[in-house]
């Protein structure tokens, strides 16, 4: 018979069971993670208007699920903007960004940031072919990708997407890391 032991929680914590918002988010900080620059185009709402534009965001959360089919995992908090594009439409990109993006990071995680034009408006990229997403010129890897299944988890949206195409564009320097709450890089 298996051991079972009554989780209380003491008094303060915002969670009926478990760890409170700090301590997980602590915890969590002890783990390095890569930095991506997700992006998608978002079409014009008016096809006789302007066009559509560019949207981005900085992710941490980001992973391979798959090798065949090739798929990937990126989580977005619910009710982003990036989270209601891609419940639109489904074809998004990934950028890996070498430890010289770091201010490109930096820029597409500022909260109250100003609109996604000017945050692309001096960074070199192209769109990709499959996704018509902007690619961020000396990535260490870029993706485009399908959405394949998007997953409700607390107050994120996983989103499976199917990887349509992969490149290599940069080979100079390591990546962009994520840990103790600061942009870090290897070695």
């Amino acid at each position: 018979m298996p051991n079972t032991y009554p989780i209380t929680a003491p008094a303060g914590y915002r969670h009926p069971v478990g760890v409170s918002n700090d301590e997980f988010r602590a915890a969590m900080s002890r783990l390095a993670a890569g930095v991506v620059l997700v992006t998608a185009f978002e079409p014009p709402l008016d096809p006789d208007g302007p066009g559509g534009e560019d949207v981005g965001m900085t992710a941490t959360a980001f992973m391979s699920v798959s090798l065949d089919p090739p798929l990937v995992l990126v989580s977005l908090r619910e009710g982003s903007r990036m989270d209601e594009l891609l419940d639109e439409q489904p074809h998004w990109a990934v950028s890996v960004l070498s430890e010289s993006q770091r201010h490109i990071a930096g820029r597409f995680a500022m909260k109250g940031r100003i609109s996604d034009r000017l945050l692309f408006e001096d960074i070199p990229y192209t769109r990709g072919k499959a996704t018509g997403a902007a690619l961020i010129g000396g990535a260490l890897a870029t993706l485009e990708c399908h959405t394949e299944q998007r997953v409700r988890a607390g107050d994120h949206t996983l989103v499976i997407g199917r990887v349509l195409t992969a490149g290599l564009p940069s080979a100079d320097g390591g990546p962009l890391t994520y840990f103790r709450g600061r942009y870090r890089q290897l070695g």
